[in-house]
């Protein structure tokens, strides 16, 4: 029985996996999902580095050996999670080079620390770029009112941008334009456009946690069973309607004459991804975000749960432009039965920046304490405290 997994490209959709973690790297764990479920690409964040260099001894020897140099907790952070990210680079280059550019990156974020401060994100952008030094890589930058600026004057100097944290299809729209305002300064520099990658990461499951949970409590105060019934309906259907929307949205941007006119300079579109696509209720199918989400110029990045489940019995069909009027419909009900989504997807982005900064504030202080406890042994005694 064919593998799911590689079906999805025939559907113009890649598969980016949503984990990093060294280990995974140099046992061939990776290449192996590269080479038989047709990975694509990789995706890393504060909460995923946290749970692969303080829940595993992978990164012990290369600790010991920064802290031997005299490197401060940050320098550790940033050399150890450039590596990795490198070196997954490095196995995905072949389909970069094969797919000229269009597909095969592995993607950092920067701080999350920064996600409100413009200048500060810009630099760090630039910092981490330069420090990976791989074509087929992309800096993540969250999707904030603050980002925004910094994500288009990234993209302007040629830095492979991802977008991250995006969850209304407003915000998206603001992403898309900044993009292509982006290509058009590159353009007007006369810098080549063909190369430039980014992509749009517009999570999922998390919609529907947020949007089930306030329905929940409308469905207690719920006056008759008509109404409870009524609202029992929507639930698990917020997350995938959002998203149908947003990416009609997206063919609707990259269709105009304003975009075409960089498309005939050989500029890419900014494909839409598709992040947090397991499923978080365990009352849902486990495949249920990756199989209603399939389309062209899209990106699918999938957790080690998804990513099996899907293999094992993913269902493929082109499902990502069917049922629009219906996702309009469903948003509408929303609405009416007083559900906000513009305040749903505010509360998101807002928790999202800070789930990603309590991780990067507990991996700084876990490598701290290693840190110490090598100095405490004698092991480079001569580093800057």
């Amino acid at each position: 029985m064919a593998n799911p997994l590689l079906e999805l490209r025939r559907l113009g959709q890649s598969v980016w996996y949503d984990n990093i973690r060294r280990g995974l790297i140099t046992s061939g764990e990776f290449q192996r999902m590269v080479d038989e479920d047709a990975v694509s690409g990789v995706t890393s964040n504060p909460t995923i580095f946290e749970k692969a260099i303080d829940g595993s001894s992978d990164y012990d020897a290369a600790i010991r050996e920064l802290v031997e140099e005299g490197r401060d907790v940050r320098e550790i952070y940033d050399a150890l999670t450039v590596r990795d990210v490198q070196m997954a680079a490095d196995i995905l280059r072949p389909r970069y080079e094969e797919t000229q550019g269009a597909d095969g990156y592995a993607c950092l974020e920067v701080s999350p620390k920064l996600a409100y401060e413009t200048q500060a994100s810009i630099e760090a952008a630039r910092a981490l770029f330069g420090a990976l030094n791989r074509p087929n890589v992309m800096i993540k930058i969250p999707g904030t009112p603050q980002g925004l600026p910094a994500i288009e004057q990234c993209l302007s100097e040629g830095i492979n941008i991802n977008i991250t944290l995006l969850f209304s299809v407003e915000n998206y729209e603001k992403v898309a334009r900044a993009y292509i305002s982006a290509l058009e300064k590159l353009a007007a520099a006369g810098k080549p456009l063909d190369r430039i990658a980014s992509v749009a990461s517009f999570f999922v499951s998390r919609v529907d946690t947020l949007v089930d949970r306030n329905l929940q409590e409308l469905i207690k105060a719920a006056r008759g069973e008509a109404e409870g019934k009524r609202l029992e309906s929507l639930l698990g259907k917020a997350a995938i309607a959002n998203s149908k929307i947003a990416y009609a949205r997206f063919k609707e941007i990259f269709s105009t004459p304003r975009w075409q006119a960089l498309a005939e300079k050989g500029a890419r579109v900014q494909r839409c991804l598709w992040a947090s696509t397991s499923t978080k209720n365990p009352a849902y199918r486990d495949v249920l975000y990756a199989e209603e989400l399939i389309g062209p110029d899209t990106v699918d990045t999938m957790p080690q749960s998804t990513l099996d489940a899907f293999r094992e019995h993913g269902r493929i069909a082109p499902t990502l432009e069917q049922g629009l009027d219906e996702a309009r419909e469903t948003l509408r009900r929303l609405e009416e039965a007083g559900i906000d989504m513009k305040a749903v997807t505010e509360e998101l982005q807002v928790q999202g920046v800070k789930l990603f900064a309590d991780s990067f504030d507990a991996l700084i202080e876990s490598i701290g304490q290693k840190r110490k406890a090598l100095l405490a042994a004698g092991i480079g005694a001569t580093a800057r405290e």
